[in-house]
């Protein structure tokens, strides 16, 4: 009988706490509105994301790259095939650098229940152009296709996790962001399986259409959020309707300007940069260990399987207690301690195994703890803040941080793996440095009072 209750007591505790997730969403209609815009914006997401990654994983450069761009890389004797990951994060960061002024037009000049749905009907749109171009096999798609849904993901979360500050207080952030994570990590399940379900089945061009139902859903769903995001603004005393105005590089002048948003924008730097290392050096352990591209995205499979079930816990069970009970400082340290582990363990002895093992906490911790984390902050400060310099950072610095660590591991991988991994020790100690001030910044923020 003890043995029947130590295999019972686990589920029934299990059970329990999802029912208190039932009833904690019943009792918050806001939360249950985010609840499913978040799961409907990932699962968007992630039915694209798989065929973005068989663009980018082709070693065909006619099928990612348009014709006069391949002529022109052969004509200079550029090896465009050994090349094609660093080219297209070049692109997209040069894209980004061109999206980034267009998005801070949109949020001066347009109030936030105008350009919040124009810009996801801007989105929509786009996969209606992209239906239209895989349809019709049109040439150069590929690398198009790779750039849009790289900055789409890069924008619109940016967008979202801004939109949850008008909407919750800093209290209810707390106690709420670690299922709205949860209700992203369950979209990350759900849109990769319909596209491994449908692809042959219905063809790549048809995806497009199913994104664009889920981001049509994410439209209501934040057309029925205005409601409480009018109310928090009118009971804080804060406008959040009307336009911004100011100039369309404000968001990036106000990151140089304010000593709490530089340290975000360092945080999320280093935070790209060490999983540029991690990840180029996952693929170079792919090549030489798996001979057929089946074998090596059923490797990648199993990865993100293994960051999604790790991350959906911690955000079930630690994300809401951590910053419930202890505010920001467990949410930030807790993965500076295992980045300084991770890193510190490769370097003395990089195991393939180990690098994998260290890939998924590192992927994990940013969605589980550091992001959620970092969100609360915005929750307290002016929407300028918010929607104009939380885009400059997650789209310029993180961007910056992927293309220039994309290119700067080719060089470090010259001297071997040790050597990587000591490079990203050191990024991983100034990393943690930064999210100790960031913490100190952090505090001299007023306190917003909110419910409980």
């Amino acid at each position: 009988m003890r043995t029947d209750l130590i295999a019972v007591e686990p589920a029934l505790g299990f059970l329990g706490h999802i029912a208190r997730v039932r009833e904690t969403l019943r009792a918050s209609p806001p939360l249950l509105w985010s609840f499913l815009l978040f799961f409907c914006l990932l699962s968007g997401y992630y039915v694209l994301r798989p065929v973005r990654d068989a663009m980018g994983a082709s070693s065909e450069v006619e099928a990612v790259f348009p014709a006069a761009m391949v002529a022109f890389f052969s004509r200079h004797g550029i090896p465009l095939h050994e090349l094609i990951l660093q080219v297209l994060a070049t692109c997209t960061f040069v894209l980004i650098l061109v999206a980034q002024p267009l998005y801070g037009a949109l949020v001066s000049k347009f109030p936030r229940r105008v350009f919040l749905p124009l810009l996801f009907g801007f989105f929509i749109a786009c996969l209606l152009g992209f239906y239209a171009l895989f349809d019709r096999d049109i040439g150069g798609r590929g690398m198009a296709f790779f750039l849009w849904v790289t900055v789409f993901n890069v924008f619109s979360v940016s967008v979202f996790w801004s939109f949850m500050a008008d909407v919750f207080s800093n209290i209810e952030a707390r106690r709420y962001y670690g299922y709205i994570g949860a209700a992203g990590t369950v979209g990350a399940f759900v849109g990769p399986t319909i596209t491994g379900t449908l692809a042959e089945r219905v063809g790549v061009a048809n995806l497009m259409l199913v994104s664009a139902g889920f981001l049509a859903v994410c439209t209501v769903c934040i057309v029925r959020l205005r409601r409480w995001a009018v109310q928090r603004e009118t009971l804080v005393g804060r406008d959040n309707e009307s336009a911004m105005g100011g100039s369309v590089l404000a968001g990036l002048k106000l990151v140089i300007r304010e000593p709490l948003l530089r340290w975000m924008a360092v945080m999320v730097f280093l935070g790209v940069a060490l999983g540029q290392l991690l990840y180029n050096q996952q693929n170079a352990i792919a090549r030489e260990s798996f001979t057929t591209a089946e074998a090596r995205a059923e490797f990648y499979a199993g990865i993100d399987i293994a960051v999604a079930v790790l991350t959906l816990v911690v955000q079930l069970f630690v994300t809401r207690a951590l910053l419930s009970r202890f505010g920001l400082w467990p949410a930030l340290m807790i993965p500076m301690g295992a980045l300084l582990l991770g890193f510190a363990v490769l370097t003395a002895s990089p195991l393939p195994m180990m690098v994998a093992v260290v890939l998924v906490v590192t992927r994990s911790n940013e969605f589980s703890l550091l992001k959620p984390g970092r969100e609360t902050i915005y929750t307290r400060v002016d929407r300028q803040w918010r929607y104009k310099a939380g885009a400059a950072i997650d789209t310029a610095f993180y961007r910056g941080g992927e293309v220039s660590f994309s290119w700067a591991y080719k060089a470090l991988s010259l001297f071997g793996a040790q050597t990587v991994f000591g490079v990203g020790l050191l990024l991983a100690g100034v990393m943690t440095a930064g999210a100790w001030r960031l913490l100190r910044e952090e505090k001299k923020l007023p306190t917003e009072r909110g419910k409980a």
